[in-house]
């Protein structure tokens, strides 16, 4: 089994068939490699409906995690509770911060998402993810390589130092047609904020409606330089 100590580069080939693009494959070999010791850490926007779609194939009651920042959009909360009820043996979880708004507020000072938004990252999403991946092996992420060119070179299974853990990108060939094709075809949930220039979905306080459909994540902490949450580098 691959871990974290004991990483080397995969020597399976994964075939990326014609529907899924390898993504099944990739799925069913990281369950039958981890079992428990993998988690889902879904934001549930678009990318997020067809990996549960596909893992709920795979394992049925998979552990999903959502970094529940307490500034999500309302239609986020929504889309979570029908694929709750769509999916009802998959054990989804919000995680969220140690620290309340209030507290952040009264440590760092009000709205810390405009004064520093790294350091909101790293409260509400980074410090989660660490307690989440500490007791596992292995984390799924739906990074696509047409995303951004910072994710143009992802791998289906990458060494992931920051968390020290593996992590498995079954997407990665996806493109933005690929993903809503599917969507629509087996008529899954979805956030409706896709429908009014959201194509990525963050919190509330630092996302907006995107400038262009070439760039998927220009309306993510418009004006400010940044393009990550820090999850992924």
């Amino acid at each position: 089994m691959l871990t974290y100590a004991t990483w080397q580069e995969p020597v399976v080939q994964f075939e990326q068939d014609e529907e899924y693009k390898g993504a099944l494959n990739v799925l069913n070999w990281a369950y039958a490699n981890y079992g428990e010791e993998i988690v889902y850490a879904c934001s549930f926007g678009i990318e997020g409906m067809v990996l549960i779609d596909l893992i709920a194939k795979v394992k049925a009651d998979a552990r999903i995690v959502f970094l529940d920042t307490d500034v999500h959009f309302k239609e986020t909360y929504e889309t979570i509770d029908r694929v709750k009820a769509k999916y009802p043996a998959l054990q989804i979880e919000l995680k969220k911060p140690r620290m309340t708004l209030g507290e952040q507020a009264k440590q760092y000072g009000d709205e810390l998402w405009k004064t520093n938004p790294n350091q909101c990252c790293g409260i509400r999403k980074l410090e989660p993810l660490h307690e989440t991946l500490s007791g596992v092996k292995a984390w799924i992420s739906g990074l696509r390589r047409e995303q951004s060119e910072t994710r143009a070179n992802t791998e289906f299974i990458n060494l992931d130092n920051k968390f020290e853990s593996i992590k498995v990108c079954p997407l990665i060939h996806w493109t933005w047609k690929d993903i809503w094709r599917y969507v629509s075809k087996h008529d899954l949930p979805y956030n409706p904020l896709h429908d009014t220039g959201y194509p990525s979905i963050g919190c509330e306080t630092c996302t907006k409606p995107a400038f262009t459909a070439e760039d998927f994540r220009s309306g993510r902490w418009q004006g400010s330089g940044k393009t990550e949450c820090g999850l992924h580098g």
